[in-house]
């Protein structure tokens, strides 16, 4: 990890997120391949206490089915990636990277839209994403060790590679920076993680659903299951009324686009 070049408000997060995240390490790396590959490298090692790292540059960075993340333009803070390191013991995991992705969103703007299961979106275009790994803790400890990433345009992004290009932060909230944004959602997404801890996604599926970028609409499954959207249920299952009657999308190997917008990446 290199030494970042932006400002970093690594002592107020420390402070802030100590009462929720007890020992708490704050991080910045100027480049990394990945925040979670890292996370999850000091977790196959033996290190479990709860990290925060946040990274100005990936040269890797890694989505969900093993998807590439560009991370801006190559410049500094042209993205935000940063990746949650901390232990959990939930009695059903089921929902969480859409309460990751509720409790992101819900911090940044009332605009911004979520798709099952882990994008946000605003205007029909990718904001941002979420990937959710775990890790034994190699102890006696209940649970495990989530690491849960996430990565935000900030800046715009070239359209090389994408069918459709990505939306960036700074197109809604002018000026927004890769170290403001961080400050914005850290604290919310680790309260909304200690609150799926205890309570599960029930809670979160009406307030999911009121932001859900599928709701209502015709999509296919990569199955090549073709119905309609009705928002995800109890458990963070998609919900797809189709012509065999309503199926309940709950595996992260599927995904789902909508018709109008087959292709896009």
């Amino acid at each position: 990890m290199s030494t970042p070049t932006l400002t970093w408000p690594v002592d107020a997060l420390r402070t802030q997120l100590a009462p929720l995240l007890p020992g708490l390490g704050v991080e910045v790396a100027g480049e990394i391949d990945s925040t979670n590959s890292e996370l999850m490298r000091r977790a196959r090692a033996g290190q479990a206490m709860p990290t925060l790292l946040a990274a100005e540059l990936q040269t890797a960075g890694r989505g969900r089915m093993g998807r590439g993340w560009q991370s801006g333009d190559g410049e500094p803070g042209g993205a935000l990636a940063f990746s949650l390191a901390l232990p959990l013991a939930p009695r059903d995991w089921s929902g969480l990277s859409l309460a990751v992705g509720l409790a992101v969103a819900e911090a940044l703007h009332p605009d911004i839209r979520l798709k099952w299961p882990n994008d946000l979106w605003w205007r029909g275009r990718k904001l941002a994403g979420i990937l959710v790994e775990t890790a034994g803790t190699g102890g006696q400890a209940a649970g495990r060790l989530a690491v849960i990433g996430v990565g935000i345009n900030i800046a715009p992004l070239g359209g090389e590679g994408f069918a459709t290009p990505p939306a960036w932060l700074q197109a809604l909230l002018p000026g927004m920076t890769a170290p403001a944004a961080l400050a914005r959602v850290a604290a919310p997404l680790a309260q909304a993680v200690r609150a799926f801890e205890q309570q599960g996604f029930a809670p979160l599926a009406a307030r999911f659903n009121a932001r859900d970028a599928l709701g209502d609409q015709p999509v296919r499954l990569s199955d090549g299951t073709e119905g309609v959207a009705r928002g995800v249920g109890a458990d963070g299952a998609l919900q797809v009324r189709t012509a065999a009657g309503l199926r309940m999308v709950r595996s992260a190997e599927v995904s789902v686009r909508p018709l109008a917008r087959e292709g896009a990446r």
